[in-house]
C-alpha cells in the first residue's frame, strides 16, 4: 500500500484506527476453544465487527508463535482472510525482527514475499544494514521502533550523548539516510505526551504507528495534539481495550461497539 493510498483510506472512512490482534489462547472466550482453529476463529470475528471502524490490523507475532505450527496456521489464515474479505486494510507485522543484513534479508522475505505483508515493525539497534534489507521492495513498509510505551523505554531510548541528543532523536535522523516518508514509519508510544513535540520537529511528515491508547493509558487527544499533521500521520492501534472488551458469546459485538466509540472520536479529532 503506497502512502497515498492510506492517506486516502483514511480520509474516506474518517478514522485512523488500528486494531492489534494480540490474541491469546488463554484470554479468548471458552465457548471458542471447541473450533477446528479457535484463534483464527476470534480474530476472523473481531475483523468482521471491526472493519467497518479501522483502517489497519497489528497481528503481533509472539501470541502467534507461542503455539509453534498451530500459531502460525492461525496468522496465515487470518491474513488470507484479511486480504480476501478486506484488501483495502493496511497490514502490519508486529514481529521486531532486525538482525545482521543475510538475516533481515531471510526476515523479509518471509513478511514481505512469503506473506506478503504491508509493513513489518523493526528495531533500528544494529544500525543500516540491518534495516535496509527491509527496504527493498516496492510498496512496502518498515516501522522503526523510535520512541516506545514501556516503561523500560527510559533505560535507553531517552539517554543523551555529549551534545545532548537524546538517543531516539538518533534513531529518527539517522534512520532518513536509510528510507523516507514513503516507506519508513516509526512507532512511538501514546504515554509519550507532548514528546510528539519533539519527534515532529525531526519527522514532520512520516507516519507515526501509536500503540498505548486503551489498556496501556495514551491519551488520544493528546495524540493528536502534539502528532497529527495535514496527512493524519497517525495509525493509533488499540489492542486489549477492544479485542477482550467481552468474553461471552457476544464478544466480536462488544468489540465492534468499542472500535466505533474509538472511531467516532477521531472523526472528531480530524475535523
Amino acid at each position: 500500500m503506497t502512502r497515498q493510498e492510506l492517506i486516502n483510506q483514511i480520509k474516506e472512512k474518517k478514522t485512523f484506527l488500528c486494531v492489534g490482534l494480540d490474541t491469546d489462547i488463554k484470554k479468548i472466550p471458552e465457548h471458542l476453544l471447541k473450533e477446528e482453529v479457535p484463534i483464527f476463529a476470534f480474530n476472523k470475528a473481531i475483523i468482521d465487527a471491526t472493519a467497518p471502524y479501522c483502517v489497519a490490523y497489528k497481528p503481533n507475532l509472539a501470541f502467534y508463535e507461542s503455539m509453534g505450527v498451530k500459531g502460525w496456521i492461525s496468522f496465515e489464515a487470518t491474513i488470507a482472510y484479511l486480504k480476501k474479505n478486506y484488501p483495502n486494510h493496511f497490514i502490519i507485522a508486529d514481529a521486531k525482527r532486525g538482525d545482521i543484513g543475510n538475516t533481515s534479508t531471510m526476515y523479509a522475505r518471509t513478511f514481505f514475499e512469503e506473506c506478503n505483508l504491508d509493513s513489518v515493525t523493526v528495531a533500528p539497534y544494529m544500525g543500516e544494514d540491518s534495516v535496509s534489507p527491509f527496504l527493498q521492495y516496492e510498496g512496502k513498509w518498515v516501522i522503526l521502533l523510535a520512541l516506545t510505551s514501556n516503561k523500560g523505554s527510559h533505560d535507553f531510548q531517552l539517554t543523551e550523548d555529549k551534545d545532548g541528543e537524546r538517543l531516539f532523536e538518533k534513531v529518527l535522523r539517522k534512520s532518513q539516510e536509510w528510507g523516507n516518508k514513503d516507506n519508513m514509519m516509526y512507532v512511538v508510544g501514546a504515554t509519550q505526551g507532548r514528546m510528539f513535540e519533539d519527534i515532529r520537529k525531526i519527522v514532520p511528515e512520516h507516519f507515526l504507528l501509536v500503540p498505548g491508547i486503551g489498556a496501556q493509558g495514551g491519551s488520544l487527544e493528546e495524540v493528536c495534539k502534539y502528532g497529527m499533521t495535514k496527512d493524519c500521520g497517525l495509525l493509533v492501534n488499540s489492542s486489549r481495550a477492544i479485542i477482550y472488551a467481552d468474553k461471552t458469546e457476544n464478544f466480536a459485538k462488544v468489540a465492534g461497539e468499542e472500535a466505533k466509540k474509538v472511531a467516532e472520536q477521531m472523526a472528531a479529532l480530524l475535523k
